[in-house]
């Protein structure tokens, strides 16, 4: 097939066809440039767009005459006739009613206008990213309607629609040129990290919402394409620089720069080749959450205290002394802002070489290769500081006007990341071991009670003593404590930040994989896909016919540190295929939309995801769209839900695949004489990932038997290995232009099956775990002692609720001019769900969304000659925060961003000045991470 695929590419290279260019400017009547209109020869693919001078330049195999067709939102479009080589042409638009003409691509897999669109969808343009006011492109997006953005850092922030957010959102897909950005081994997208440069950008278009039908199992929440510019239709050279500072309460005023640089050239009509080069640095938003993860209002002062952003004193155990009380007691823990340099930066190249044989868009052979590199923090269930992380994609693709095929890999390496909460348990045990902490504890605390100290001076003494080595005063015949001696273990005292200590055992401990000693992450995980696609509009006339398919290889490889493949890695792989029929009817007035969709993954069974939309063009002008559609989706469960077998601290998160629960083994010391004996005189015992399913307790239940001490609330755990989780997706809209306004209306109703999250259980090391204690069972009493005891192992399992989850939303959008050229626009999104927690108590949601959000924008392009200004706000509700690190409300936040803009054509450049967060109030968008502060920046931007 390859040998036969260069030959034809060869036969068609050495055919010559005649080419015949056009040229020209664009304008408004006001003689004002239009950046961003769309130049498509009528009848044909060929196309361009104008550049920030509105010029264009547009070449195609059309013979002549030929017609041309100059679009833009807000414009009425034209059509001129072509009829000599090399003609120039001076385009004036005049403005249009109608701002809903756009055309879209994503939302059927095939161009047609936004009204025209079966489902709600967004888009943002080059005209869009020029008016924004946030400090990027991608931060920008945050404005479009559905949008939620949820930042983990200043360069890692991830979006998501219609609830159920997460920094991981594995529930929503972001591609790039038609590339999954996803990393291969956590399966959600790392922000903009490997995404692309802001200069670089032709479109964005935003499907919220399940789409499953065309997109396959990931698409389950939402998708986002970003489309690239072609090196035919826009060479050129283009650059960009940017500084600022970012200011927060926490780590002060910090400089940020962003620069980068776009090389494109096409060398003739059949070859063409582009680079792209970015580069941002700035300073971290600190994360300083000092609050206790589960007893609201306890701090540090607490002997069993375990800090948001505070790692080491996760580390907790029951002291056996009769003056102590049964709760745990917490080691000392380290700062997050002590345990990271807290720069945030991110590089980015790709280039691409493209090759057209026949000297036109018919056919286009594409080579692209994409690196991203950079420093971040990611939050899951615990932090982890993605140092020098690095992500290839390379990609092969052959497309023509009705057709593509792809292929494409993905690469990435860990670099030298670690988890933070590690790196506080070992630096704490590089300077004294667990044992002789907690015994130097006990010991102190015994003697300070009977000294005749108030509990909480005795606690303060013990800590001390355990942290620092220091004898608690007034001790009863002036005793002097000596520290606990327990074979080599270290016995020395608290290593303090900034000192050479501290810096020697962070250093060894973040470059240790063994996490008993060390906190590197350790990712050398790739995916291997490919898709194809084929339109049968110019071969059947009734309707217009898609067929595809797709193929995904997953090789999980983190050397036994996150997933248990420490003996090779893990392989397994998913394929789809779908087809889509479209038809318009009752004069054109009504559009008909059904595909369907199946998908096989390697573990489960296969899945059929169907669509069906109706859009209806109403009125004389046909600007009246009400559109209608069901459709099925499907989520597979993640690599992680699947495979890995992580030890986080307070648990081991265990992927349910049968293979993955016999392969995760751990051998865990037993505490105490009477666990030894109840373990059959051994000091230790084995587990592997089977026992967290067949004999475990429900950790709510634990935490119940704990509280009350009776027995008869435990519950033993029954849950199911995870499978696949169903939504069935109802949505209603309407779009139109009325009285100079646009209005975009849409309501959505949500019914999930199978939903996936996690579910914490405790499993004892000895004894049956049993229903209400199973006292008259005799393995029933061993089982309550090791919990008693604490010797346990919790897990967080990943398996399905057996209820239905239900979430339902509404939005609505207007814009319009409202004198001259000002612009104003605003939408509103309501978003709730359902979920009776009653029936299933131990069940984590997670819908992690505010019930209401409002965005407005105010602005105008062209004030006067060469400037503009936009000034965006946004506001959402308060809500409830869940996920596996720290659960918690989320405050109610405003947010004002503004900028202006000031155009050189002489020079070809564009000054921007803006800032973000202009009211200056911090604000969380994810619980556990740094509150955003302000961003001040100016830019400089030259185009081709």
């Amino acid at each position: 097939m390859r040998n036969y695929l260069i030959i034809l590419i060869a036969f068609f290279a050495n055919i010559s066809f005649a080419q015949n260019s056009v040229s020209g400017m664009v304008q408004e009547s006001s003689k004002q440039s239009i950046i961003g209109a769309n130049v498509t020869v009528v009848g044909s693919s060929d196309g361009t767009v104008t550049d920030a001078q509105g010029n264009f330049i547009l070449k195609t195999s059309s013979k002549l005459p030929f017609s041309i067709e100059i679009s833009s939102v807000g414009f009425e479009s034209k059509k001129l006739t072509i009829t000599s080589k090399n003609q120039k042409v001076v385009v004036v638009l005049s403005e249009e009613d109608n701002l809903l003409n756009e055309i879209v691509v994503s939302a059927s897999r095939t161009p047609e206008r936004v009204l025209e669109s079966p489902v709600t969808i967004e888009r943002m343009g080059v005209a869009d990213i020029k008016k924004s006011a946030s400090a990027s492109f991608y931060d920008g997006l945050e404005n479009m309607k559905e949008v939620q953005m949820n930042t983990s850092s200043l360069s890692f922030k991830s979006i998501n629609t219609r609830g159920f957010a997460t920094v991981a959102n594995t529930r929503f897909m972001q591609l790039v040129d038609g590339m999954d950005n996803a990393s291969p081994l956590l399966n959600f997208v790392l922000g903009n990290m490997i995404g692309i440069s802001e200069i670089d950008v032709q479109s964005v278009e935003l499907l919220p919402g399940a789409s499953s039908a065309l997109y396959g199992a990931n698409a389950f929440n939402g998708i986002l394409f970003m489309t690239s510019k072609n090196p035919f239709t826009s060479p050129g050279i283009t650059a960009y620089a940017k500084f600022g500072q970012t200011s927060q309460k926490a780590a002060g005023n910090n400089d940020y720069i962003d620069y980068g640089i776009r090389l494109a050239h096409a060398f003739s009509p059949k070859i063409a080749a582009k680079a792209n080069f970015t580069y941002m640095r700035g300073t971290d938003w600190f994360a300083t959450n000092t609050d206790d993860r589960t007893v609201a209002g306890r701090d540090r002062s607490h002997y069993g205290y375990d800090g948001i952003n505070v790692y080491g004193d996760e580390v907790s155990t029951v002291i056996a002394a009769p003056t102590l009380p049964s709760e745990k007691i917490s080691r000392t823990g380290y700062n997050e802002t002590d345990l990271t340099d807290n720069k945030a930066s991110n590089t980015k190249i790709d280039f691409s070489l493209h090759y057209r044989p026949l000297g036109d868009e018919n056919l286009e052979v594409i080579w692209q290769s994409k690196f991203g590199y950079g420093n971040a923090v990611y939050q899951g269930a615990n932090r982890y500081y993605l140092n020098n992380f690095f992500m290839q994609q390379h990609k092969l693709e052959v497309k023509g006007k009705n057709f593509f095929v792809r292929g494409y890999t993905t690469t990435e390496d860990g670099g030298e990341s670690y988890d933070m909460l590690f790196t506080g348990i070992n630096i704490n045990r590089q300077w004294k071991s667990d044992t002789n902490w907690f015994t130097d504890y006990g010991n102190a605390f015994a003697n300070a009670t009977l000294a005749g100290q108030k509990p909480e001076v005795a606690h303060s003494a013990a800590r001390n003593f355990a942290d620092y080595n220091i004898s608690p005063s007034g001790l009863i015949g002036g005793l002097v404590l000596t520290p606990n001696i327990n074979g080599n273990d270290p016995r020395g005292t608290r290593l303090l930040p900034g000192t050479q200590g501290f810096k020697n055992a962070f250093n060894k401990v973040i470059s240790g994989e063994d996490v008993l000693t060390g906190s590197k992450l350790v990712d050398n995980s790739r995916i291997y896909h490919s898709d194809a696609n084929y339109n049968f509009k110019d071969l059947i006339e009734f309707a217009e016919i898609q067929v595809g398919g797709s193929y995904r290889q997953y090789e999980l490889n983190s050397h036994g540190r996150i997933y248990t493949d420490a003996d090779g890695p893990i392989l397994y792989n998913e394929y789809g295929a779908y087809t889509q029929v479209s038809k318009k009817m009752i004069d054109d007035r009504l559009k008909f939309t059904g595909s369907v969709r199946y998908d096989k993954s390697k573990n489960f069974d296969g899945n059929v995801s169907p669509r069906v939309s109706f859009v209806y063009s109403g009125g004389e002008s046909r600007k009246h769209n009400f559109r209608a559609s069901f459709q099925t989706g499907f989520r597979n469960p993640s690599t992680q839900d699947q495979y890995i077998g992580f030890n986080v601290g307070s648990a081991v998160l265990l992927g349910s695949a049968p293979d993955n629960l016999t392969r995760f083994v751990e051998t865990i010391d037993i505490k105490g004489d009477v666990g030894k004996v109840l373990n059959n005189g051994n000091g230790s015992q084995t587990i592997d990932g089977t026992r967290a399913y067949n004999n475990s307790y429900l950790a709510s239940s634990v935490l119940a038997f704990a509280a009350a001490g009776n027995p008869a609330l435990l519950q033993k755990t029954n849950a199911n290995l995870v499978k696949p989780e169903e939504v069935k997706a109802i949505e209603l809209g309407y779009r139109s232009f009325i009285n100079k306004t646009s209005i975009d209306i849409n309501g959505y109703y949500n019914v999930y099956n199978n939903f996936i999250g996690n579910l914490n259980v405790i499993t004892p090391l000895y004894g049956q775990a049993l229903d209400g204690g199973g006292l008259t069972n005799p393995e029933g009493p061993k089982a309550l002692q090791a919990l008693q005891s604490g010797n346990t192992r919790t897990f967080q399992l990943y398996t399905n609720t057996p209820l239905e989850i239900k979430s339902l939303g509404f939005g609505i959008g207007l814009g319009r001019k409202v004198y001259r050229d000002f612009e104003v626009s605003v939408n509103y999104n309501y978003a709730d769900f359902s979920f009776d927690q009653s029936k299933d108590p131990s069940f984590e949601a997670g819908f992690n969304t505010p019930k209401h959000r409002v965005k407005a924008s105010f602005g105008n392009e062209k004030l006067f000659e060469n400037f503009g200004f936009n000034i965006s706000a946004r506001y959402s509700s308060s809500y409830l925060w869940q996920s596996s690190m720290v659960d918690g409300m989320i405050d109610a936040a405003t947010v004002v961003d503004a900028q202006v803009n000031y155009s050189f054509p002489k020079l070809k450049s564009i000054l921007k000045i803006g800032a973000a967060n202009i009211g200056g109030k911090e604000y969380a968008q994810v619980l556990g991470a740094g509150l955003i502060g302000q961003q001040y920046f100016a830019s400089w931007t030259i185009t081709p």
